[in-house]
């Protein structure tokens, strides 16, 4: 075969993967786009199956022929396999775990899991970083980050989604004595470095090559850490944080380019970033354009989709342009969900259960298609994969086809 026919088979063959898979927090490219061309432009979702399950926010993730789902019944974390076809169980893992919520919420693991090279990585809500093995779920290893690094629990324990690049494992500990980002080793476990002493805050990093080269972006309690993946050498600190002592910086950096969105409530608001050899050049900076409480905007076409405002106050549902935070319309009291990102289309998980479609237009806020999903509250992201919809509220998870 010639280099071409190679290259265009591998190409065409790792668009199949990305397409099949939602193998990590917000999808195979961490941003909450779905790249399948196969769900229907006005889909009539069809319970595909349900069934019961344990505690947790962390979203269910797709790979390699499996659903993954991380989530707790009584004093264990479960790491479980099903079929993503027909819900059936193929194999479950299961951890100890003494985690107590301080405020009365639910207690199960918040971090979603990433699957890469055949291996699960997971995040407890008590700070144990493992790796299981896919196939079989067998633990390969186990790093408690409490003992280690001194892991400070602040709010609500811990939070971040691991982020696998190359060999490292890349999470926000927020330990103490310069653990606040660690990478493990993803065969062994082995801190390969640390970085800063910042508190980890409740968001979970991205991946992006800048300008030819690799940057690991973590949005801290304290703001937002540029750091080179292969070294941990930390190219710069950008402080954005609200004054106030319960700040919440939750929401995943939006990369375009050499541009870097941050949005964040509690009165800190959004900012763009345009990264230069010399750090970060602000281009705007808003309260008022989109506040993220706890969920991610989505990209196209130079417009922002997402949630504005406090979570318990009835958020908006907007749109604004990335390069400007001009709003371009905005649904007030929508209240708080999620948004991914499918073609030109919007699929929004609303907190109350509902399913809502609606075209990615700047123009106006146009819902073509909604459905009840679930009775319960829904705050874990959605899994997209192969035209399935995977959703989870605080006892169920369940699969719809949105298939055309």
């Amino acid at each position: 075969m010639t280099p071409l026919a190679v290259f265009v088979l591998t190409t065409l063959a790792s668009l199949t993967v990305s397409a099949a898979d939602w193998p990590q927090f917000l999808g195979p490219t961490r941003d909450g786009v779905y790249s399948g061309g196969d769900i229907a432009p006005s889909p009539k979702p069809a319970l595909l199956w349900k069934k019961d399950v344990g505690q947790g926010f962390s979203a269910p993730v797709v790979a390699e022929g499996k659903l993954l789902l991380f989530h707790r019944n009584g004093n264990k974390e479960t790491v479980e396999a099903f079929d993503p076809a027909t819900g059936k169980r193929i194999w479950a893992t299961d951890s100890p775990t003494a985690y107590r919520d301080d405020f009365g919420f639910d207690e199960g693991p918040r971090a979603t899991p990433a699957v890469a090279g055949g291996r699960v990585y997971t995040h407890g809500a008590d700070g144990v970083v493992q790796a299981l093995d896919l196939a079989t779920g067998k633990r390969l290893w186990s790093v408690d980050t409490r003992q280690k690094f001194e892991f400070r629990k602040g709010f609500f324990g811990a939070v971040c989604s691991p982020l696998v690049e190359g060999n490292a494992v890349l999470v926000s500990v927020g330990g103490a004595n310069g653990a606040g980002i660690v990478a493990f080793h993803k065969d062994t476990g082995k801190p390969l470095w640390t970085a800063t002493s910042d508190e980890a805050g409740y968001g979970s990093p991205t991946i992006a090559t800048i300008a030819g080269a690799r940057h690991a972006l973590f949005f801290n309690r304290a703001g937002l850490t540029d750091i080179e993946p292969a070294s941990g050498k930390v190219r710069f600190q950008f402080p954005w944080r609200s004054r106030s002592h319960a700040t919440v910086n939750a929401a995943t950096p939006i990369v375009s380019g050499d541009l870097v969105f941050l949005s964040a409530s509690y009165g800190t608001g959004a900012v763009l970033l345009q990264i230069q050899p010399s750090g970060p050049k602000q281009v705007w900076t808003s309260d008022d354009a989109i506040s993220n409480h706890y969920s991610t905007t989505v990209l196209r076409d130079g417009y922002l989709y997402g949630f504005h405002g406090r979570q318990e106050e009835g958020q908006s549902l907007r749109s604004i342009e990335l390069k400007t935070g001009k709003v371009q319309w905005s649904a007030d009291r929508y209240g708080a969900g999620t948004v991914t990102l499918a073609g030109d289309r919007l699929i929004v998980v609303r907190e109350n259960g509902e399913l809502a479609v609606a075209q990615a237009s700047p123009k106006e806020l146009r819902v073509v298609a909604k459905a009840q999903l679930l009775p319960g509250t829904i705050r874990a992201y959605p899994a997209i994969a192969e035209g399935r919809l995977y959703v989870r509220d605080t006892k169920t998870l369940a699969a719809f086809d949105l298939r055309k």
